[in-house]
């Protein structure tokens, strides 16, 4: 159950048997099946626990009064949601499935529990929580900076690497089960300009999406015309990720 997050950790540093065996107990507590769409947590919630994404895709959002949303970071299986739960007085976000996504809920008594019998996964948490940091002002440098074009194509760069890293693609195909709004919440763009780009994107020969599924034809390619350096993801060689990504 706790593959993804063990191939994650792992790649800060080996664990041990132990560890790993220990990530997959905990793992295995509690688990929770979230619908499509459904929230995982609201802004405003006490969070009981720390839930981490067995299978599925989540995000993280922040909701205006008038309905508008912004997208702040995208879940995938392994990735932790609220590593620092158990120090916040509430949530400041909310956290929802974008497909129908199973988690696992490990109490705090639990987690603290882990890292005090392993203290090296707490260090290997820590870079995790790291990785997710830069991502998090990469994404502001997105939403910032870049054109319509640079911004989507940043996006499915990430996504697509992010599942490599998980062996989670199909040679250059991967799963993208976001909608177009869920897209224009993510970039700053509207539904519209967001369509229009898509079709840039794909008249160009860079991706083509065809329902649920992202392909990229050209890759490095699309890395250099969307600015994209994947040095923030802080991730292996990139002979490493071919690999993953042919399992």
């Amino acid at each position: 159950m706790s593959q993804y997050l063990i191939r994650k950790l792992e790649y800060y540093g080996p664990l041990t048997p132990e560890e790993r065996q220990s990530l997959d107990a905990v793992t295995r507590l509690r688990t929770r099946r979230i619908r499509a769409r459904d929230d995982i947590i609201q802004e405003g919630d006490r969070p009981q626990s720390i839930s981490i994404v067995l299978d599925g895709w989540a995000c993280r959002y922040k909701s205006l009064e008038d309905g508008r949303r912004q997208i702040v970071a995208y879940l995938l299986p392994g990735d932790i949601c609220d590593l620092g739960a158990s120090i916040l007085r509430e949530m400041d976000h909310s956290i929802g499935a974008v497909t129908a996504t199973t988690l696992a809920e490990i109490p705090f008594e639990a987690a603290d529990q882990l890292v005090s019998d392993h203290p090296r996964l707490m260090q290997a948490l820590y870079r995790d929580a790291m990785t997710a940091a830069s991502i998090q002002r990469e994404w502001t440098v997105n939403v910032g900076q870049r054109t319509a074009f640079e911004r989507l194509g940043h996006l499915l760069c990430e996504l697509f690497v992010r599942m490599q890293t998980l062996g989670l693609t199909r040679g250059s195909s991967c799963d993208l089960p976001l909608t177009q709004g869920e897209i224009a919440d993510t970039i700053g763009l509207s539904v519209v300009h967001v369509n229009r780009t898509l079709q840039e994107l794909r008249n160009t020969g860079y991706v083509t999406v065809a329902g649920r599924e992202l392909t990229i034809h050209r890759l490095d390619a699309l890395e250099r015309a969307a600015l994209f350096n994947r040095n923030y993801l802080h991730l292996p060689r990139r002979g490493h990720l071919s690999e993953a990504g042919e399992s």
